[in-house]
């Protein structure tokens, strides 16, 4: 099949299979009278997998390194779950930075809501977030 069918077949854009090709992780044979790349069945549930792989948060470096093992004929179950516990660790990380981003965003738009416009002055531009962020240093000085 060629490229747009693969992607058809797996409801990605032919961008992605040229992507996939591009860095290694699929092998199309070429026709020798047109040119064209030609996807087997293989090609199509290697990309499957690839596809689900970075659904879960496989980074591309994570599948090269899962499909290496793989194409040695080494089960790459035990990497697997290594990195799938690196990868929530630092999902985990990004959802607390999240978190308290959001907070810091409530307390933005609740000390805001009363504060009159400032036109910017050579010495400030806009006065909501630079005092904002004074009040966010006094606080952590205080913290410690």
């Amino acid at each position: 099949m060629r490229v747009s069918q693969l992607a058809k077949s797996l409801n990605v854009t032919p961008d992605t299979v040229r992507y996939y090709t591009r860095i290694g992780f699929l092998s199309p044979k070429k026709n020798n009278e047109n040119g064209y790349k030609s996807y087997d069945h293989q090609d199509q549930k290697r990309l499957h997998f690839i596809l689900n792989a970075r659904h879960l948060g496989f980074s591309v470096k994570d599948i090269q390194e899962i499909l290496s093992e793989s194409d040695k004929g080494v089960s790459s179950c035990p990497v697997v779950r290594k990195l799938i516990e690196k990868r929530l660790e630092e999902t985990e990380q990004q959802f607390q930075q999240t978190l308290a981003l959001r907070t810091r965003m409530q307390l933005a738009i609740k000390q805001w809501r009363d504060k009159s416009d400032m036109e910017p002055t050579s010495e400030m531009i806009c006065h909501l977030i630079e005092d904002f962020s004074q009040t966010l240093i006094e606080d952590k000085q205080y913290e410690r």
